[in-house]
């Protein structure tokens, strides 16, 4: 078998790379648009990448290609109370 060629799952693993590289250039070039009607369009652009890489995550997930770990319940707890100590510091 060639080892250059493009299977499903590969495929949708780059899908899932570029959906996330865009998420974050949205997330650094919203904060910088001056503009409130080029904010909203690239909010707009942001919460449909947010839809497609969560979609594309849920097929892969359901054809085995992607195993979520379930997070341990002490660390969302240790999380949790940092995140609430900030949030206080910050207040």
């Amino acid at each position: 078998m060639n080892e250059n060629v493009m299977n499903d799952q590969y495929g949708m693993e780059d899908l899932l790379e570029q959906e996330k590289y865009l998420i974050h250039n949205y997330g650094t070039f919203i904060p910088e648009a001056s503009e409130m009607p080029l904010r909203t369009v690239l909010t707009d652009n942001l919460n449909g990448c947010v839809k497609d890489q969560y979609q594309v995550f849920a097929k892969m997930e359901q054809m085995g290609w992607f195993k979520g770990q379930e997070a341990d319940v002490n660390v969302l707890t240790g999380a949790k109370q940092r995140f609430s100590r900030m949030q206080n510091e910050l207040n």
